[in-house]
């Protein structure tokens, strides 16, 4: 069953813009699946199979003389020689949309791309599967909380109940386990097993195995907190340097996205470092061992988790849409006022506080007003995204958003 992905109305227009597209993202998101089915009418080439790669970087010249564009190569990463032919070949024949690329991480592979295929490449970020490509919704506007979205939202809603949510809080966004009834266990334990042997080991040379293994643990644990490197090399017994290191290479391989404080030249008394979440929350709730969605909607971390599903849904809806880098920032200041999100467009800032209960008050906005007193500074309509089944208007502009209005 092919479920329709939001990012390919982008992968479209980048094919029609650029000679070479490359979508990167986790292991088993569904980069490969959507690729094959935009260019069908490409040939195929996976790096996976040890032949195609050996050709590929030992003969890199001649590799595409037998798989002539256009042509999708899976899992480039493996073979950066490439590149330098990929360019020649789009400088020569002037030719939009002949090479479809993937990769599964980007530890080196944007350095090389970027360099070599500069002014010639698109670029898409693909993640697990959003609440709104779930429920079949083709709906695909970034999530921005202002009259022109939620006019555009009117009569769409998710229609997602309250353990329909938790539950795919706790499934997780991996298209397989979506469409089919795979023991999540099972699956997460392969996933994370080739995650590490493939992508860690082979791409990174991490040493210790079972140590990396722990300091993801950790960093699922500490979901929807500040950045502490210190406190986490020292639970895991590793220097900062090596901690700073394992961390990009999460980050990198878009499992962890460290959301950025917000701050500039009016506000001086800001937090600077970042908070870190976990993209796939299923993923979270296996290294972390929450084992069932009733456990986890009960449990100690049940708030860290659903700010980490909200701030992944509305992720994806800017990948989807091509941003590679979300206008996407938390508010934080040395006297402790915290505002979880704020979203930044056409220099207006909108606030966003994330509560997993379903009876919002005035109160979850009071934080807002520390930005209506920074002169400078313009605020748009925010609101609270919770668990509420009605878009109704909170104070002033400010909202009740439903989760199933992302």
């Amino acid at each position: 069953m092919y479920i329709y992905r939001h990012a390919e109305e982008t992968l479209k227009e980048l094919a029609r813009m650029f000679g070479a597209v490359l979508v990167t993202g986790p292991r088993q998101v569904g980069k490969t699946t959507m690729l094959k089915k935009f260019a069908d009418h490409a040939a195929y080439a996976s790096l996976d199979d040890p032949l195609l790669l050996a050709v590929a970087k030992g003969q890199s010249a001649t590799f595409f003389k037998d798989n002539p564009p256009p042509v999708f190569i899976d899992e480039v990463q493996y073979a950066p020689e490439l590149f330098p032919h990929i360019k020649i070949i789009i400088d020569r024949d002037k030719k939009k949309g002949q090479f479809f690329m993937s990769g599964s991480q980007q530890f080196h592979l944007m350095q090389d791309v970027t360099e070599s295929l500069a002014g010639r490449l698109g670029l898409l970020t693909l993640l697990g599967l959003s609440l709104r490509e779930k429920a079949g919704l083709n709906f695909t506007a970034p999530f921005i909380p202002n009259d022109s979205y939620f006019e555009e939202r009117r009569g769409k809603s998710l229609g997602f109940s309250y353990d329909d949510i938790w539950y795919n809080i706790h499934r997780g966004s991996m298209p397989e386990l979506t469409a089919n009834d795979f023991d999540w266990q099972m699956y997460y334990a392969a996933y994370v097993k080739t995650y590490i042997e493939r992508d860690v080991r082979q791409l990174t040379q991490v040493g210790d195995e079972l140590k990396f293994l722990n300091f993801m643990t950790l960093v699922a644990g500490r979901t929807g907190q500040l950045l502490n490197l210190a406190s986490l090399a020292r639970d895991v017994g590793i220097s900062t340097p090596t901690a700073e290191r394992w961390l990009s290479i999460l980050v990198t391989s878009n499992i962890v996205y460290l959301l950025k404080p917000y701050h500039n030249n009016l506000i001086k008394r800001t937090v600077k470092t970042p908070k870190l979440y976990f993209l796939d929350t299923g993923l979270a709730a296996y290294l972390t061992r929450w084992n069932s969605a009733e456990v986890l909607k009960n449990g100690a971390m049940a708030g860290a988790f659903f700010e980490s599903f909200v701030i992944s849904e509305i992720i994806k809806s800017f990948y989807n849409k091509g941003s590679m880098d979300p206008p996407l920032y938390f508010f934080r200041n040395q006297n402790m006022v915290e505002i979880d999100l704020l979203i930044e467009d056409a220099g207006t800032l909108h606030p966003i506080e994330i509560k997993k209960h379903a009876d919002p008050t005035k109160k979850d906005l009071a934080a807002f007003a520390v930005l209506d007193k920074i002169s400078g500074i313009k605020r748009g309509p925010g609101g609270v995204v919770c668990m509420y089944d009605r878009l109704i208007t909170l104070s002033g502009e400010d909202r009740v958003i439903p989760i199933n209005y992302l």
